[in-house]
């Protein structure tokens, strides 16, 4: 991800929703130093979401979903997923669920795609 983020970051906007922890304490078990308690409010998240981005740091804008979990729901994110949206707001591409069913090359010719469709829109109305 970060390969592409690196490679499109000047010509598509990228952004994170943090939703739902995938792995918490008092949750599913992972063999992880980071664990982290489930967020009880959407404060807690944000809290959770800013040691994230500061720990990860890629550099992408970060948005923080509702403790009542609005995005990962519309969108079936959990426990995380990669989506490509248009500027009409039409998902273009859909991942796997992650991080296994993640693809980054199917990502990128979905993103050059579109990239491809939206410059042949703007040349053909100049």
């Amino acid at each position: 991800m970060h390969q592409l983020y690196q490679q499109y970051y000047q010509r598509i906007e990228f952004l994170v929703i943090y939703i739902r922890e995938a792995h918490p304490i008092d949750g599913w078990d992972v063999n992880s130093p980071n664990r982290i308690t489930d967020p009880k409010t959407t404060e807690e998240r944000c809290q959770v979401a800013a040691e994230c981005q500061q720990t990860m740091q890629y550099g992408i804008r970060t948005y923080v979903d509702e403790i009542h979990d609005p995005v990962m729901k519309a969108y079936a994110a959990w426990p995380e997923r990669l989506y490509l949206i248009d500027l009409k707001g039409k998902v273009v591409y859909a991942s796997g669920l992650g991080p296994w069913g993640f693809k980054p090359e199917e990502l990128q010719q979905a993103i050059d795609g579109l990239l491809a469709r939206s410059t042949l829109v703007t040349e053909n109305h100049d």
